[in-house]
């Protein structure tokens, strides 16, 4: 069987974008309805976009997975490991970010969702990059190495 073909950079970016924007909506509702719903004061708040944060991810992922990446798609443990790793860090660069734009900014209405904004456009700039270039790389697409002569 012939691996799929990937779509490019430009298309990998308007499918990442489509899917992002889709997988942040999302996100955002999950944040939004427990903060609704009472966990809205530390450290509950934090608890509250630790969940949006998890599901919204694990849904970018596993569309990402087949709509943006699927030419360096590898099943297997290498990719999972790939996957924690990444939703690892940007777990805690996210959840971290909204707690201390929630300390920092001033108070105003829609101090949430700017703080939330804040820390999924960081972890949002974060992914891409390590879902391109790690998770789903593609093999011998820009990988040199001393075995072919170049």
């Amino acid at each position: 069987m012939t691996a799929k073909a990937s779509p490019g950079l430009l298309g990998q970016l308007v499918r990442f974008a489509l899917i992002g924007g889709f997988c942040a909506l999302l996100d955002l509702g999950t944040y939004t309805v427990l903060r609704a719903i009472g966990l809205d004061y530390a450290p509950w708040d934090t608890v509250a976009r630790a969940i949006s944060f998890i599901v919204g991810t694990t849904t970018a992922f596993f569309l990402n997975r087949k709509f943006t990446f699927s030419g360096g798609r590898k099943d297997g443990k290498g990719q999972i490991g790939g996957f924690v790793l990444l939703y690892g860090v940007t777990f805690f660069v996210a959840v971290g970010m909204n707690a201390l734009m929630l300390h920092v900014l001033g108070e105003f209405a829609f101090k949430p969702t700017v703080a939330w904004v804040i820390s999924q456009g960081t972890a949002t700039a974060i992914n891409f990059v390590m879902l391109k270039w790690v998770v789903f790389r593609e093999q011998g697409v820009t990988d040199v190495s001393p075995e072919s002569g170049s």
